[in-house]
């Protein structure tokens, strides 16, 4: 799992370098979900999904920001569509578009 982790941190430096060069300017949001507040895989508690992968250390929310607002949700399909073709990342979660993850534990 840790190499997974590691792995997913490069790819998320990708992405972030990514956007970058593409004048998306991002700021982060969630990644680490502790169990104490979250907790355990499966569990439940405070905001967020049982089965989240930001649990894991596999998940990470991204912000684009302008004009000092976080932008809208359409904004984000040209780092989602990076994500998911040259990363290996999964697929946009409706609603959730800051969101980036490797649900299925997808990594190269």
């Amino acid at each position: 799992m840790v190499l997974k982790q590691q792995q997913f941190a490069v790819a998320i430096a990708k992405l972030i370098l990514y956007a970058d060069s593409a004048s998306l300017y991002v700021t982060f949001g969630d990644a680490y979900r502790d169990p104490r507040l979250h907790g355990a895989m499966g569990e439940k508690k405070g905001y967020g999904a049982a089965n989240s992968c930001h649990k894991l250390r596999l998940a990470v929310d991204l912000n684009i920001i302008k004009n000092g607002t976080i932008a809208p949700e359409s904004e984000y399909k040209k780092l989602q569509d990076y994500w998911n073709k040259n990363l290996g990342g999964s697929p946009m979660i409706e609603g959730d578009a800051n969101h980036f993850s490797w649900q299925d534990g997808i990594f190269r």
